[in-house]
């Protein structure tokens, strides 16, 4: 099935969450653009993201999803907010939604789990999930192993449910090329960081603005949780206490609140400025809807 279809939207692209970012002004200026705006629920308790879910839906009329990062530890409450509020779908990640999967699906919510690899979306087709995510370690954040390119087609080879490429993805040509590749829509996170209504420090995204195509690293391995951020002083110490084998636990103290101190702080020293290899492309401050409907004009 088409995902326009499948999600009653206008465009075959979702927003990606990005922790702590997506929230109501990002999520309903997409949703109103054609998209499917996804809010993030990193961090919030049941209140605060039925507070977002209402403000989203003050701003809009059009559907929109939660993404659930599973490893929260209140995500049975969250999942509670969403069934009750009717949200038209919920992304997942960093774990399987099998627990959750029934509820989710007796309140018409569709379930589209992000994956890193073929095994995976398997597992996830066979649960009856709506759609998946393949998305490549071109990502910004959490990442797996497996490029966009390579992962994708082998993803649509493998499953019969629609397929959303991921990573690396943020103008017309590599829409096209990810639908060349047999995906059924695209989701894209980098290429919203500097839109203007994404509500995060100024800081932030002059770092994305002023990146080359070179200029994002990926932490986290020695935690087996790599993560792909915009090099700054904070990553480059994070690489040199893993490449000499530094205690985890001291690279987790330096790690623990970093995002929120790129997102609310602009702290450029300290904080975590996750942004995908894509970021060298984004060279200028726009709209949501200019940056969508630049992807899908005619011409």
């Amino acid at each position: 099935m088409n995902i326009t279809n499948l999600l009653s939207i206008k465009y075959p692209l979702i927003q990606g969450s990005m922790a702590r970012i997506s929230r109501h002004e990002l999520v309903s200026a997409v949703s109103n653009a054609g998209g499917l705006g996804v809010l993030t629920s990193v961090g919030m308790d049941a209140g605060e993201l039925s507070r977002q879910i209402d403000l989203v839906r003050s701003e809009t009329d059009k559907p929109f999803a939660v993404n659930l990062m599973l490893q929260q530890q209140n995500i049975p409450e969250l999942v509670d907010v969403i069934a009750d509020k009717y949200v038209a779908a919920v992304t997942t990640g960093a774990g399987t939604p099998k627990p959750y999967f029934e509820q989710l699906h007796a309140a018409q919510v569709k379930v589209i789990p992000v994956i890193p690899n073929v095994s995976i979306a398997k597992k996830m087709e066979q649960l009856g999930v709506d759609a998946v995510v393949a998305e490549g370690m071109e990502s910004g954040g959490h990442i797996g192993q497996t490029t966009t390119m390579s992962l994708v087609p082998q993803v649509v080879d493998a499953v019969n449910i629609p397929v959303i490429a991921a990573g690396g993805i943020a103008d017309k040509r590599s829409v096209a090329a990810a639908l060349v590749l047999g995906a059924s829509g695209v989701q894209m996170g980098t290429a919203f960081l500097a839109a203007k209504e994404t509500p995060i420090s100024a800081e932030y995204k002059n770092m994305v603005l002023s990146a080359s195509d070179t200029d994002t690293v990926i932490t986290g391995m020695s935690l087996k949780d790599p993560v792909r951020s915009l090099k700054n002083p904070l990553v480059t110490k994070i690489l040199e206490m893993e490449a000499n084998g530094s205690d985890r636990d001291e690279i987790r103290t330096l790690l623990d609140g970093s995002l929120q101190k790129a997102v609310y702080d602009g702290d450029v020293d300290r904080g975590s400025f996750m942004a995908g290899q894509i970021a060298g492309q984004i060279k200028a401050i726009k709209p949501v809807a200019n940056i969508i409907e630049e992807i899908f004009q005619k011409g």
